[in-house]
């Protein structure tokens, strides 16, 4: 299972939506070996494709380089589908390189709502599990720098089925 802090989810949406209808990528650091995502990376689509992403090799270096200075390690790895749902592509798949991380997709193909999947894939098997979103979590508030966004006290648990 996935647990995250909302403030990271609306960082993420709002990243996904800002660049729609481009693909939208990133990361989510956290300590090494903790699971807990904590410090959001917004990154490039070097790509700049309506369905495909691809960190720019520069920035990756830097932001891997910076993660392992910091004791981190990714802990999500997002990406946005413009018209698709959120579930990865055999693309995606494929380029899937972190077996540890939670491979994050969201889905800006309906402007009013929010689709957020998170999956497993080790060995190019897909595997979905339950995202758990966190209000009022210890996250560091300057882990989400670019955006700020109000709370409610709650916790939602989303069950996604799996495939």
């Amino acid at each position: 299972m996935l647990s995250i802090d909302r403030s990271i989810i609306d960082a993420i949406v709002a990243h996904a939506r800002r660049d729609h209808p481009d693909e939208a990528c990133g990361v989510v650091a956290g300590p090494v070996g903790s699971d807990t995502p904590t410090r959001h990376i917004p990154m490039d689509n070097a790509a700049r494709s309506m369905t495909f992403y691809e960190f720019d090799s520069m920035e990756q270096l830097r932001v891997w380089r910076e993660m392992d200075d910091r004791d981190e390690e990714p802990v999500v790895i997002y990406h946005s589908h413009t018209a698709t749902e959120a579930y990865p592509s055999r693309t995606d798949v494929a380029f899937a390189g972190e077996p540890g991380a939670h491979y994050l997709l969201v889905s800006t193909r309906e402007p009013d709502t929010e689709e957020i999947r998170s999956f497993r894939i080790v060995d190019g098997v897909v595997t979905e599990e339950p995202v758990r979103i966190i209000v009022d979590a210890a996250v560091d508030p300057h882990a989400v720098q670019s955006y700020m966004f109000g709370q409610s006290p709650a916790t939602v648990d989303y069950e996604c089925s799996g495939r």
